[in-house]
């Protein structure tokens, strides 16, 4: 997936994102780094990824969400293909709302 994407500037932007601490620092960074409607989509797209992985359907993640048919497909194609990225953060998320 990455591979129209300069590696040593995807390298750059994680490690970025990995040197934040807390949540509002991690806001504050991307409201500087990405438009309003980037911020949108990206946002939009964990919604529909974790809805998805709680097995909700198309209707109620449009009715709550406003993304797109293809937007769900596409999140969904990357659950069940991608590179595990969402999986691994809802994970992990989980995992933290259990403690």
């Amino acid at each position: 997936m990455t591979n129209n994407i300069d590696d040593k500037a995807l390298t750059l932007l994680c490690e970025a994102i990995l040197s934040l601490e807390t949540v509002e620092e991690c806001k504050s960074f991307l409201e500087d780094a990405c438009s309003a409607m980037e911020l949108k989509t990206i946002s939009q797209r964990m919604v529909v990824a974790k809805m998805l992985s709680e097995k909700s359907v198309y209707s109620k993640i449009i009715e709550e969400t406003g993304a797109s048919t293809a937007t769900i497909s596409r999140v969904n194609k990357s659950l069940e293909y991608g590179a595990e990225g969402y999986r691994l953060v809802l994970s992990r998320m989980n995992k933290e709302q259990e403690l």
